[in-house]
Order: C-alpha cells, then structure tokens, then sequence
C-alpha cells in the first residue's frame, strides 16, 4: 500500500502495538497500511457516510485484510466502545469538527487515548483546547504535499488540564506553530515559514486598515523571529 506523503505521516504518529480507530477513514488507505506494516496490532476504520465505508471495503479486500479490519458506520466514536481502542486517528477533517469528535470520544471512552490528529484549519484552537483537556504533544510532523501545507500531531493524556482560554486570548507561539515542530525543525517546516512570510508580505501590500496591518505586522514579526530561530 503506497499513501500519499500526508497519510504516510500521519501513519507514522502511531505508536507500534496500538488498537487503532481510523474516523473517517475514507478508503481506508491508512488502515491497510497500518496492519501491513505491522504498526497496529488491530483496526476499526469508521466513517460516517456509507460510501466511504463501501470503498474501503474494496480496498481491504484487495489486500487481503478483510478478516483483520471492521468496518463500522460511525458519527465519530459514536460506535466505539470502551476498550476497543486506544489510539484514534482524525485527518482531514475541519479544526472544530475534530475537537468535537475528541470531546465526545473522551466522554464516551474515557481520558486515557492517544489522539493523532491532522486538523485542516484552526490548528492553534486544536493545540490550545488538547491542553485544556489534559492531553500533550508527544510528537508532531509536519509536510508540504500538492502546494498545501499539512501539521499532524499525536497527543497522549498527562491529566495536567491547562485553564480555558477566553476567545479573544492571544494564541503561544507553541500553540500556533507546535512545540515539537519548534526543535524539530523539518524541511517542509521551514518553507512553510518562508512562504507564509512571502504571503503575509504581500497582503499587507494591499491592506489599508491600520488595525489589521498592525495585526499582520506582529504576526510576521513573529514569523520572522521564528525562522531565525532554525
């Protein structure tokens, strides 16, 4: 099974020997890879519309695998139960939309899970409302793939909950960027810093609004003071 550079990464937050939940698993690439790269030890892949679920299932039965993967049809963890899994993964869905399926796995499931999650929007709310919860980055990775930049992250429960945030809370530099990310330093890390300063350039360019140009001014002071940090 070759995946794409994005769900190679993801698949490879996950620790060796987990009972794994893929939601929204899609075709169900990850899942296979998983099982045939002896990452994972078991796998539920789960999504919440049938057709995924009827394209994975092709694919599983092309590789052979149909008797060590299930299926199930699933709003998020809804069809988890409590010692299924202990390693759930969640790519590609919206920031928000994540953070609501993690909330309502931990209520179902309990604390003790391991989240890898690739988030397409609001990453910083996503680092910010783990650690609310109790959960850290025990590592991350981060790839460019098709012009789009992609952070994944795997969070592990220490109980350590941090305080609720109000929403106008300026965002930590390790929220907006990723602890790990911050000593790691990989490749497409760094270009991600240069191209987001070439963007945000180029927009303060065109921007009249004295408010927002300040915003974008910190912001790319901020870029800037990070990338020299490499």
């Amino acid at each position: 099974m070759r995946l794409s550079k994005r769900l190679l990464a993801v698949a490879g937050l996950v620790p060796k020997g987990s009972a794994v939940a893929d939601i929204g698993c899609d075709h169900g690439y990850v899942s296979i890879y998983l099982l045939q790269q002896e990452i994972a030890k078991s796998v539920i892949a789960m999504d919440i519309k049938q057709g995924p679920l009827d394209r994975a299932k092709e694919n599983i039965k092309d590789a052979a695998l149909t008797d060590r993967i299930e299926l199930r049809l699933s709003d998020g963890a809804e069809a988890l139960q409590p010692g299924e899994a202990d390693t759930l993964i969640m790519a590609g869905m919206g920031g928000r939309l994540t953070l609501s399926i993690v909330e309502g796995a931990i209520e179902k499931l309990g604390e003790t899970l391991t989240f890898i999650l690739q988030p397409q929007s609001e990453v910083p709310l996503v680092r910010r409302r783990m650690r609310e919860l109790g959960y850290g980055i025990e590592d991350e990775d981060f790839v460019a793939e098709d012009g789009k930049f992609y952070p994944m992250m795997r969070f592990t429960f220490t109980g350590e909950k941090a305080s609720e945030a109000a929403e106008d809370t300026p965002y930590l530099d390790e929220e907006i960027f990723g602890p790990v990310l911050l000593k790691k330093r990989p490749p497409d890390f760094e270009l991600y810093l240069s191209k987001e300063k070439e963007k945000i350039e180029e927009i303060l360019a065109h921007v009249t609004d004295e408010e927002r140009r300040e915003e974008l001014k910190d912001y790319l002071c901020l870029l800037s003071e990070t990338d020299r940090k490499g």
